[in-house]
């Protein structure tokens, strides 16, 4: 089967191994769609994402569907979850598995993720999705998962004020998230012209550009000087940061869901103290597939939309520059479409 490793910065390779054969509790999945996404991105152009370092060639992609081949469920369409905690420990008994000290994730560190024709995984982690979404749409719930997890910390109201900054696919998918739980006013923040125009289109009332010299004026202008009541951050970088806490009203909560390049986040903390703010930083998602899996085939939330481009899995190293180049929006690589 042909895999796609990646070797060093920017270095990806493909090349034919041994298909996996499963092991107890272990499904055969024929991959459909593979997901780039911005973690991928910090390994393609880093070498690592936070304290997690290339130390040998990894196989990246945690975003994605396939088909079961083989036992009870062959030919079942199945939305993979990448996370493996272990299941026992005080956090995963308590509902946090995401935040288990021992969890595997596909494509980070020495767990191979989904860039290949095959894989075997755990039968448990295999969700299966309806006709109503495309392989792509599947491969797009973890996202959205992402995004639902984000907009859960937030403890958002009903006709209550939300500003998101970043617009990549998390953002997007925040900015539907939050018109179908009833927000009553969306403000979008992000600094390219193509993702403000598809945050437009998905819901937000104002989209505002971040690279503005005006922005914070703007701003102040869009929530009627009174601010949000939950800001988003969903850039990953502390300009984004920055004005998150500028967006949040006295009392208000900021979420960070972006992940920094350089391990490190810095906010004005004279703001924040002042304004007495709830900071929340968000770590990939709980258990989400079934909700993310009913409010796209429901149609509350649009994922198809988000996808921009596919390719198919020889073409692997094209995908992952123009991600890094941030051409379109969400980019598929599908090794068995």
């Amino acid at each position: 089967m042909k895999v796609v490793r990646l070797h060093g910065v920017g270095d990806i390779r493909i090349a034919d191994e041994d298909q996996p054969t499963p092991g107890p509790g272990e499904s055969l999945v024929r991959v459909t769609a593979v997901g780039l996404c911005g973690s991928d991105l910090h390994w393609f152009t880093e070498g690592g994402i936070g304290d997690s370092q290339l130390l040998h060639p990894l196989v990246l992609g945690h975003e994605f569907a396939g088909v079961v081949e083989g036992g009870l469920d062959d030919g079942r369409r199945v939305a993979v979850d990448p996370a493996r905690p272990c299941g026992t420990c005080e956090l995963c008994l308590e509902g946090n598995r995401n935040l288990c000290l021992s969890v595997r994730f596909a494509g980070h560190g020495g767990d191979d993720g989904a860039l290949r024709d095959y894989l075997a995984w755990p039968t448990a982690l295999l969700h299966t999705v309806p006709d109503a979404l495309s392989d792509a749409d599947s491969a797009m719930l973890e996202p959205l998962g992402v995004a639902l997890h984000a907009h859960d910390l937030g403890k958002t109201r009903a006709g209550g004020d939300v500003a998101v900054i970043g617009c990549g696919p998390i953002g997007l998918c925040l900015v539907q998230v939050a018109r179908a739980a009833g927000a009553r006013h969306v403000v979008a923040i992000e600094p390219l012209g193509h993702r403000r125009e598809a945050a437009a289109a998905m819901g937000a009332d104002v989209v505002l550009d971040s690279g503005a010299d005006d922005v914070r004026a703007a701003l102040a202008e869009a929530t009627g000087g009174r601010g949000v009541d939950v800001a988003f951050e969903a850039a990953g970088n502390d300009a984004a940061v920055a004005l998150a806490v500028a967006a949040a009203r006295p009392g208000g909560r900021v979420v960070l869901a972006g992940i920094p390049g350089q391990d490190t986040t810095t906010f004005p903390a004279s703001e924040a103290r002042r304004k007495g703010l709830t900071l929340k930083l968000s770590r990939r998602m709980k258990e989400m597939y079934p909700r993310a899996t009913r409010l796209a085939a429901g149609g509350l939330v649009d994922v198809s939309s988000i996808v921009s481009h596919t390719f198919p899995l020889a073409r692997a190293d094209e995908a992952f520059r123009a991600a890094s180049d941030r051409v379109g929006l969400k980019i598929i690589v599908s090794p068995n479409p």
